[in-house]
């Protein structure tokens, strides 16, 4: 996700997989795959290169360090253990 900025000084994260095109008309306007329209401070070329650096930092596995956890954080499980599933049929023993 990358920060902007909206007209009124609210910040706002957006997936920069969602945006379909930017636009400077005069004012940034993005649209989204779905149709809505972001209108930002950042410049469009603001906003392609907030989408590389964002993109790079994936590529080089460097996502962690854009919000790094402290030493002691728990770190929760990505894959919990699968409750087994028994079907009505089957017989447990």
């Amino acid at each position: 996700m990358i920060q902007l900025t909206r007209l009124n000084n609210a910040r706002l994260a957006v997936n920069c997989d969602l945006i379909k095109y930017v636009e400077a008309a005069p004012d940034t306007v993005i649209t989204l795959l779905n149709g809505e329209k972001l209108v930002v401070r950042e410049t469009a070329e603001q906003v392609i290169e907030r989408v590389r650096d964002f993109r790079r930092s994936v590529l080089a596995g460097n996502s962690h360090s854009l919000h790094p956890s402290p030493p002691d954080a728990i770190v929760p499980d990505d894959n919990p253990p699968t409750p087994a599933i028994h079907s009505e049929g089957s017989e447990r023993g």
